[in-house]
């Protein structure tokens, strides 16, 4: 009876040790902005050869799309991945968009539809006025015709609509409507 005992506490040692591994690497290979910046960092896309690029490429939006919503927005805000995707070629530009585009308008329209109708509405509100704000602008015609002619513009545009009428609920449909509308006045402007 004793070394079923012994061999029941020696196992369930087992279990707990194997779990409590499982669980350590399992946080130790989540994605963070930091890793992920320190990934970038160490693998300069610059004098590769494609075969790599596209490796590095594929590792990077698998580690963007690891990241929850807000970390995602903070790494945009801060900017700190622009000089990456600047020098990647309009192919790999495309692709990278293609890997992170989809992921990315899935988290948003998430975070929107769990917002409180009222914070959601707060800020649509905030959106649309400073959308309005740049409708009236000038914008030089040399920037203009290079937007027109971006295909990655026209790429997240499609990808940020389908995602729209896909992911959000009904209610978010309703409070976003006007920001989607105020940006396709903004869109026929720069055309």
């Amino acid at each position: 009876m004793r070394t079923i005992w012994i061999k029941a506490i020696a196992l369930l040692l087992v279990v707990w040790v194997i779990a409590g591994g499982v669980m350590w690497w399992a946080k130790e290979n989540k994605p963070t902005p930091d890793k992920l910046l320190v990934y970038v960092e160490k693998n300069p896309i610059a004098n590769k050869a494609p075969a790599t690029r596209g490796d590095v490429v594929k590792s990077v939006a698998e580690q963007l799309n690891g990241l929850s919503y807000e970390q995602r927005q903070e790494l945009r805000l801060s900017q700190k991945l622009d000089g990456f995707f600047k020098d990647l070629s309009p192919a790999e530009q495309s692709r990278f968009l293609d890997l992170t585009l989809p992921e990315g308008f899935k988290q948003m329209f998430d975070a929107l539809n769990k917002m409180e109708p009222e914070k959601r509405k707060r800020f649509v509100e905030r959106a649309l006025k400073e959308m309005k704000e740049q409708e009236g602008l000038e914008i030089p015609a040399e920037a203009r015709e290079k937007f027109a002619s971006d295909g990655n513009v026209q790429k997240i545009v499609d990808q940020g609509l389908k995602s729209f009428y896909n992911e959000a609920s009904a209610e978010t449909k309703m409070d976003v409507a006007p920001l989607i509308e105020q940006m396709h006045r903004n869109l026929q402007g720069l055309r």
